[in-house]
C-alpha cells in the first residue's frame, strides 16, 4: 500500500493518519467470502455502501448487515445493527475497520464497479 521507509511503529502510524484520501481509500479493502472469491477470482475488494458483510473479528464477530456508511477520513466503515449504548441509552453506530469484516454480497448498481470485477473472471 504506502511505501514507508521506517520500521519503527509510530512513523508506521504517522504515515498511515496522515496519508492523502487517495490512499487511504486503499485501506478500506476487505476480503471476500469464499464464495465470490471464487466467482470473481479476488481475493479483496474496495467496500462501498450497500455491500452486505459479517464481522469477523472484535465484539460484533458473527455479525451481518449493510454497510450503512464508509468514513473514508477515519478507514472506518459502518455496518447496520452494529452499535454502542452510550451512557445516557441512546445507540450510536460503531466505525469497524474494513479488514475485520468479510464480504458476502457486492452491490452492483455502479456499472463501472461491476465491469472491473468482471474482468478478472
Amino acid at each position: 500500500m504506502v511505501r514507508i521507509e521506517s520500521e519503527q511503529p509510530r512513523k508506521q502510524r504517522k504515515a498511515r493518519y496522515q496519508a492523502p484520501s487517495h490512499v487511504k481509500t486503499k485501506y478500506l479493502n476487505a476480503p471476500l467470502s469464499a464464495a465470490l472469491k471464487e466467482q470473481y477470482k479476488k481475493k479483496t475488494v474496495r467496500v462501498i455502501k450497500g455491500d452486505t458483510v459479517k464481522v469477523i473479528r472484535g465484539d460484533f464477530v458473527g455479525d451481518e448487515g449493510l454497510v450503512d456508511a464508509v468514513n473514508t477520513k477515519k478507514s472506518k466503515i459502518v455496518v447496520h445493527g452494529v452499535s454502542s449504548t452510550k451512557a445516557d441509552g441512546t445507540e450510536v453506530p460503531r466505525g469497524i475497520d474494513a479488514s475485520n469484516v468479510q464480504v458476502t454480497k457486492l452491490n452492483l448498481a455502479d456499472k463501472r464497479r461491476e465491469a472491473k470485477l468482471g474482468e478478472a473472471e
